[in-house]
């Protein structure tokens, strides 16, 4: 009987930091857009109508955010590809769908001007970007499914290859794009075209690699492929009313304007930050194959997540005038506003790397309904501080209630998903990870 062989930090290394470099350029894309469009005529209005717009797509999106997981996953063969590419197909439609409906009908003025009150003209050009950003779902589904293959099969610097093309290609669309397109549908046209040049790369990858599929492995079948696919677009969705849930009691405080200003700043640093800790759930599906794995692939994770935490730390202290005041221009009062609160994030992302660990053994094991659950207990938690907090309002500044919230909410998660899978290690009957 062979034995694997074990996991190094060094595999790890090669296969993680690819990824990271990847949220890095998406971000950066979002910021060549931005860019584009401050060099508009009317550019207070395409900035805002790009930002809304995208806010309404990554909410009714993110239930394909996932797709790279449900590949590595379940694919094993012709039949579990076809299986898998069903879903993708019936996320995108349904996406796209919704998209179209606001962009084209008058649900637009219901989402945008009645329920999120934003101003008439930017809700116009928040429509006219989703006009083309509805056709967006079927090749970020598609670069979802591929990303999953080249992942499966280790090759994840394709990934990040991929996405520093999209970077080109996405100053080429803004300057092709400028006699025909203007204002927010301007970046929409450049952000369409950009994504769909990464995913024909993605699937030219994905065919070079040669991953290795075999029929005589048991192949999930469609059913089993889609009960396990709907419990994480869900768990998605469901993420990002967390953002929203803590921006409605934020709203509701006396120092709103101050509160919602400073949690929109700190959740954009974390996002650059601490958002790479997510691909620990892909390193686990895909690297991780003994308990031996389990710790290695651990040990990772703290060292990364507390040095990102000390760039935290850093950022918020000494940095801070530097970086946030000087390079962000944020002006001394909110600046002095946020230090405390942004230095207690130090700890955000060992918190998240817990998480995704425990999110990629769910993954794995094909328990994704509990994925789902947790994100609800989540949401629940939110919910049931929402009422106490806008009445009886602590004598706490904003942006501290608000980052005491993502903080709790994470932590819960963490310990719920980690409750759970002792239970379910117990049932099965299998050694529990120390």
């Amino acid at each position: 009987m062979t034995h694997p062989r074990p996991l190094r930090q060094r595999e790890i290394a090669l296969f993680f930091f690819p990824l990271l470099l990847n949220v890095q350029l998406m971000s950066v894309s979002h910021t060549i857009i931005n860019g584009g469009l401050a060099r508009l005529d009317d550019y207070v209005t395409a900035l805002a109508g790009m930002a809304v717009a995208m806010v309404v797509h990554l909410f009714i999106a993110s239930p394909a955010y996932q797709n790279h997981t449900i590949t590595i996953a379940m694919v094993r063969g012709r039949q579990s590809v076809h299986g898998v590419l069903l879903f993708v197909f019936l996320a995108a439609t349904y996406i796209g769908v919704m998209l179209a409906l606001i962009a084209y009908t008058r649900l637009g003025d219901l989402v945008f001007i009645d329920l999120l009150g934003v101003p008439p003209e930017i809700a116009v050009a928040a429509r006219e970007a989703l006009q083309l950003m509805a056709f967006l779902p079927f090749f970020t589904g598609l670069r979802g499914f591929f990303q999953g293959l080249v992942i499966r099969a280790r090759r994840t610097s394709l990934v990040s290859l991929a996405t520093g093309i999209r970077v080109g290609a996405l100053f080429a669309s803004l300057a092709l794009g400028r006699p025909w397109f203007g204002g927010a549908q301007l970046g929409a046209f450049a952000l369409v075209s950009c994504v769909i040049c990464e995913t024909l790369f993605m699937a030219f990858f994905a065919w070079r690699v040669h991953l290795p599929l075999t029929e005589q492995e048991p192949q999930p079948s469609t059913r089993e492929i889609l009960r396990y696919a709907f419990p994480l677009a869900y768990s998605s969705c469901l993420q990002q009313t967390i953002p929203l849930l803590i921006n409605s009691i934020l709203g509701r405080l006396p120092d709103a304007a101050l509160a919602l200003a400073a949690f929109g700043l700190i959740r954009g640093f974390l996002f650059l930050l601490a958002g790479p800790m997510r691909n620990l759930q892909q390193a686990h599906m895909t690297l991780v194959k003994t308990l031996a794995d389990d710790r290695t692939l651990r040990r990772f994770a703290i060292v990364v997540a507390l040095g990102l935490g000390a760039v935290v730390l850093v950022v918020a202290g000494p940095a801070a005038r530097p970086v946030l005041g000087g390079l962000l221009g944020v002006d001394a009062q909110l600046l002095d506003y946020l230090r405390w609160s942004f230095a207690a994030c130090a700890c955000f992302p060992l918190l998240y790397a817990a998480t995704n660990l425990l999110r990629g053994w769910y993954a794995g094991a094909h328990k994704t309904a509990l994925l789902g659950y947790s994100t609800l207990f989540k949401c629940a938690f939110l919910l049931l501080v929402w009422w106490p907090l806008v009445h009886y309002q602590p004598p706490a500044s904003g942006i501290a209630i608000g980052i005491a919230l993502l903080l709790c909410a994470e932590g819960l998660e963490a310990l719920y998903l980690r409750v759970q899978r002792r239970r379910q290690l117990a049932q099965m009957q299998l050694p529990v990870p120390e």
